[in-house]
């Protein structure tokens, strides 16, 4: 027991000791000094540059500095650090080989930094995922959809699939379908799709509604009214806008039908037996 504390006392009052304390030191200064650049950094980027590219320079920065340090750290241990260069780049090689989807995810995220199709706080469609980007990080871009659910995206799935950004102009088109009863008159019913327009307090002037004739249905008139407004008034604008026209249609007594079937068996078909079920049974034609 009493030469387990001895060897203790020499070490403490070694050179050892002493270097490995200014190895610890050399980390915790680097820790501390990579974080307030990294924030300094990203607080002077976030008045020039756009907020996803500040928050990767503020990333770099803080993986940069920090590995300086350590290898002062590693240097003071006494490590030789051109055989850990050397062995760096030879796990470097097996971790490419091996990792080839992360860096081709990577580089396309490279392209989204540069070509900026979205950035943070932008809705996004991806293929049937609709939702808020809220981050947009070296591997992967990250949403909140509207049901508040946590999707990450790939980027490499984003370069190679079609990108919709929802919230990139000021405003919208709201495309409204309506069918009406082949008996109505069209004049009419433009006339009243266009004073629900003017009467909405969500659809702007500018654009002017537009109001297009899509050709005669099965069961109806086809018509596409398209009606315009801010961006953050979108969905708000469509729900009050279908509300509108369908109580404005009922006033005027304008008819939405419902599908029609006419059944035809040719020239020589006998008439089909009809039977009221309010009687008593009789076949009646």
């Amino acid at each position: 027991m009493s030469e387990f504390w001895s060897d203790i006392v020499n070490f403490l009052g070694s050179e050892k000791l002493w270097v490995v304390t200014r190895a610890i030191i050399v980390v915790l200064m680097g820790l501390v000094t990579a974080k307030l650049a990294s924030s300094g950094i990203k607080r002077i980027a976030d008045k020039r540059i756009a907020v996803h590219r500040a928050m990767l320079l503020k990333r770099g920065s803080y993986y940069f500095i920090l590995i300086l340090f350590l290898i002062t750290a590693l240097h003071q241990l006494g490590f030789n650090l051109s055989v850990l260069l050397g062995a760096a780049g030879i796990l470097s090689v097996a971790i490419g080989f091996a990792s080839q989807t992360s860096a081709s995810n990577l580089i396309s995220g490279l392209f989204l930094v540069a070509e900026r199709p979205f950035t943070i706080g932008d809705t996004i469609r991806v293929g049937t995922t609709t939702g808020e980007v809220l981050s947009i990080d070296p591997l992967s871009v990250k949403l909140r959809t509207f049901d508040n659910l946590f999707v990450r995206i790939p980027n490499e799935s984003l370069i190679k699939s079609e990108v919709t950004t929802l919230s990139r102009f000021p405003i919208r088109r709201a495309d409204v379908l309506v069918g009406v009863a082949y008996k109505e008159d069209l004049k009419k019913v433009r006339k009243i799709l266009e004073e629900v327009a003017d009467k909405n307090p969500l659809s702007l002037e500018e654009p002017k509604p537009r109001y297009m004739f899509q050709g005669f249905g099965d069961s109806s008139l086809d018509i596409q009214f398209s009606v315009w407004g801010k961006r953050e008034n979108f969905l708000d604008l469509k729900n009050s806008i279908y509300e509108e026209i369908k109580t404005a249609f009922d006033e005027q007594g304008i008819e939405i039908p419902f599908p029609h079937r006419t059944l035809y068996m040719g020239s020589v078909t006998e008439p089909f037996p009809i039977r009221n079920t309010d009687d008593k049974p009789s076949d009646q034609t």
